[in-house]
């Protein structure tokens, strides 16, 4: 018996995976510009807002794979199956304009990550980070989705070490940090930086992908045992993963909190390295760069398998990734060209993606609370209200952030 649990045990951590490369959205330069700008601004006032935003993505991640696991469709195809043409070619309009958003923050970040690692040309930058996130995904084409989820897993690791290595030298106060867990806004621009915030981490394309990635590794298991057992190892998954994102997006935050607020230096990412290299050595500012350049390239290569699968599931029909790519990235060399504020850019994508949050956070609730379609895996009630709150959350942050805007 001792046997055979060490063996299942075995078994179960060699099937964690899929919900790394999704975490890797939370943990993207937009999340770092949304921090960062945070910290600098406010210092630890919006540290609540992470900590509350990662725990609700870690709920959303769930309920995705699950969907996929026991109905074996993507989200993207279970939304599509429920609508008509015209509807589903609405819903993919947004979606597409949500996974233009998320390009722009990917390619701007590690535009940015190699002007401060080499000195590159922005625009330059945004292409070799377009043209290595191809190169990535050809990994998933021709080796499979094994070894991408280990090549984006170790990339994590990277980002994770290159965004907490300033702890090593500088920790914020735990009076600061306790302070920085209580609700509160201080402000439009307060409001306006946690939408950002909620938007680069519950991830549109992160919740409709989840559905796939557990469905190209897992399968379709037939209700019992072995997909109960799927079922523990995903919850398994996705709480290691959202453990990691949320550190390193605490992290970002605080670096900025203690490196930039009250210093004369831009809030922007920019800044934090010039701060961090000011103030902490240039080993701990390139750890931090690496950590962002790695960010932008796993980031981007994530979004675009992400874009595939919404493409397929809505429009019914795959494009090839190349062209899709281009489409998509071109928003992106668009703001590289003409010069806008990078850091203020990301900033702005990260709130588009939070107006794209319900469209994709509200079907995945109503599909798995239904018991025609989920069996026995239908949602707990109590999970179920929590998934409607997320949704009713973020709208109603969008509504306040239009309102401030309009008003102030």
């Amino acid at each position: 018996m001792a046997e055979s649990t060490q063996a299942e045990l075995k078994t179960s951590w060699y099937l964690l995976g899929p919900a790394f490369v999704a975490a890797i959205a939370y943990v993207d330069p937009g999340n770092v510009a949304a921090n960062v700008s945070s910290g600098a601004q406010f210092g630890y006032l919006l540290l609540w807002v992470v900590v509350v935003a990662n725990v609700l993505a870690g709920l959303v991640q769930y309920l995705s794979a699950k969907l996929g696991l026991v109905t074996g469709q993507s989200l993207p195809q279970a939304i599509g199956k429920q609508m008509s043409r015209p509807l589903r070619l609405a819903f993919w309009v947004q979606a597409e304009l949500v996974a233009m958003a998320t390009d722009v923050a990917e390619m701007v970040g590690g535009a940015i990550a190699l002007r401060v690692l080499f000195g590159l040309p922005l625009l330059l930058g945004g292409v070799i980070t377009g043209a290595v996130s191809l190169l990535l995904l050809t990994v998933k084409d021709r080796r499979g989705q094994l070894l991408f989820e280990r090549v984006i897993t170790g990339l994590l690791l990277v980002i994770a070490v290159g965004f907490a290595a300033s702890f090593f030298v500088a920790t914020p106060p735990p009076e600061d940090v306790l302070n920085g867990l209580l609700p509160r806004f201080r402000g439009t621009e307060s409001v306006l930086l946690a939408a950002a915030i909620m938007g680069a981490t519950v991830m549109p394309h992160a919740v409709y992908l989840h559905s796939g990635l557990a469905l190209d590794r897992h399968g379709h298991p037939h209700a019992g045992r072995s997909r109960r057992r799927l079922l523990r190892v995903t919850r398994l998954d996705v709480a290691l993963a959202m453990a990691i994102a949320g550190t390193v997006n605490a992290a970002m935050l605080l670096v900025a909190a203690i490196n930039l607020q009250h210093h004369q230096v831009a809030a922007s990412i920019e800044g934090a390295y010039a701060a961090i290299h000011d103030t902490l050595g240039a080993t701990i500012a390139v750890l931090f760069a690496i950590g962002l350049l790695a960010s932008g390239l796993a980031s981007a290569s994530v979004g675009a398998y992400a874009g595939a699968l919404i493409m397929q599931g809505l429009l019914q029909r795959s494009i090839p990734m190349l062209m899709r790519r281009l489409i998509t990235l071109c928003p992106a060399v668009v703001i590289l060209a003409l010069g806008f504020d990078p850091t203020r850019s990301l900033v702005l994508s990260q709130v588009v993606l939070s107006f794209g949050i319900p469209f994709a956070v509200l079907p995945l609730v109503r599909l798995t609370s239904n018991r025609g379609l989920m069996g026995s895996d239908t949602n707990h009630p109590a999970t179920t209200v929590l998934g409607w709150a997320v949704a009713v959350l973020v709208s109603l942050l969008n509504v306040v952030l239009i309102y401030l805007t309009v008003t102030s």
